[in-house]
């Protein structure tokens, strides 16, 4: 039922903020059209935190960025004009297409103090949607739809499952959703897409019997038709329709390698706008400007 365990590897982004790189992965680079998975923090952040931990303005192509959040607040700012902040159980819904630029702050935390908690994935763009118009929506707790039953609670985050379809706007068949589930409890793992995979946030479940704990996600088979909690526990289970080999350097992802090095030549010329009002300062192209396939390490000093 369980094809690969991939195992996060912890990343410092600076300033104290960390994250637990899932995807991409040296042996699984892809889960059907999701392209990177961090897992932020959680990280406790003091009243009065250094401004380092904020995410400065980066740019993106090619792709969605989908962050979602159990802990804390974050502040998106982009060059589109949005400015929303993105709390617990909400979406923050950003497709950058032909590209975006956009700040991720942490202001609120830094001023009272908090943990911050939660998940940001990429979702890669179909061929024919690459160059899309950017566009960015939000989407707030009540308005997600949920559910209830025999110990599990469950909130669609994107896409279609359970029954249900989100509101956020996807390029290609999906699906994302955020479970938790009391202990003991035996919660369905959605069929019908060729590619699933589940990732424990918190605690600890088995799939067919085998164990799959806090910080791991497990790539299945299609033979895997539901999970059980072995004590209570966060799980993220996402998947959908391979939509072909991506590139990938730095914050963007294209099907041309040609495409990356010119999104890279215009963020470093400054051709790619910045986002309103948070304009002082930008994240530097990386100084190597290899572009290559996912690769497993890929470092981004940009987005979450």
């Amino acid at each position: 039922m369980i094809e690969m365990v991939i195992d996060q590897r912890r990343r410092n982004l600076g300033g104290g903020l960390e994250v637990g790189r899932v995807l991409p992965f040296a042996q699984r680079r892809m889960v059907g059209p999701f392209i990177f998975f961090d897992h932020i923090g959680p990280v406790d952040i003091a009243a009065g935190m250094s401004r380092d931990v904020d995410v400065r303005p980066h740019p993106h192509i090619g792709l969605s960025t989908v962050t979602y959040l159990f802990a804390g607040e974050m502040m998106h700012r982009d060059s589109l004009g949005c400015r929303q902040p993105v709390r617990p159980q909400e979406v923050n819904w950003m497709t950058a297409g032909r590209g975006i630029t956009h700040s991720e702050r942490l202001e609120t935390v830094r001023a009272v103090g908090d943990r911050l908690h939660g998940i940001q994935a990429w979702v890669a763009l179909p061929i024919e949607d690459e160059e899309t118009a950017p566009a960015f929506s939000h989407h707030e707790r009540d308005d997600l739809p949920s559910w209830q039953a025999a110990g599990v609670r469950g909130h669609l985050i994107a896409g279609s499952a359970y029954g249900l379809t989100a509101a956020a706007r996807t390029h290609s068949p999906l699906f994302y959703a955020h479970l938790d589930l009391g202990a003991g409890a035996v919660a369905e793992i959605p069929a019908g897409h060729s590619e699933r995979a589940v990732y424990v946030a918190t605690g600890k479940i088995e799939i067919g019997g085998s164990p799959v704990a806090s910080g791991q996600m497990a790539v299945l088979n299609q033979d895997a038709s539901r999970m059980r909690a072995v004590c209570p526990s966060t799980v993220m289970v996402l998947g959908g329709e391979p939509i072909g080999e991506r590139y990938l350097y730095w914050n963007f992802v294209s099907s041309s390698p040609d495409r990356l090095r010119q999104a890279a030549e215009d963020w470093k010329a400054g051709r790619m706008k910045l986002p309103d009002g948070d304009d002082h300062e930008f994240t530097p192209l990386p100084d190597s400007g290899k572009v290559s396939p996912p690769l497993a390490d890929q470092r981004r000093s940009g987005g979450v």
